[in-house]
């Protein structure tokens, strides 16, 4: 018996954490919903997603000016104090 019972232990943990983990995913960060409340995530993404293609922002330049267009759009230039360089 005492051997069995040692058995059921490891297998019981890796399934009780998983469920953990799973809802983690699933919960915005903080990062997310900063982005989120801009009113630019689909742009945000699409700037993030071309960089990680493309390893260059010179190559993203249509991407960051969508979101800085976006950016403006919405306000958040006054939201954040951005200023234009």
């Amino acid at each position: 018996m005492g051997s069995t019972t040692s058995k059921a232990e490891p297998e019981s943990k890796p399934a009780e954490q998983e469920p953990a983990a799973q809802q983690d995913d699933d919960e915005p960060d903080e990062w997310d919903k900063r982005i989120f409340s801009t009113g630019c995530a689909d742009e945000n993404a699409k700037m993030t997603d071309c960089y990680y293609e493309k390893k260059d922002w010179r190559a993203c330049k249509d991407e960051m000016e969508r979101f800085r267009r976006c950016w403006k759009a919405q306000g958040n230039d006054e939201r954040t104090d951005t200023k234009d360089a």
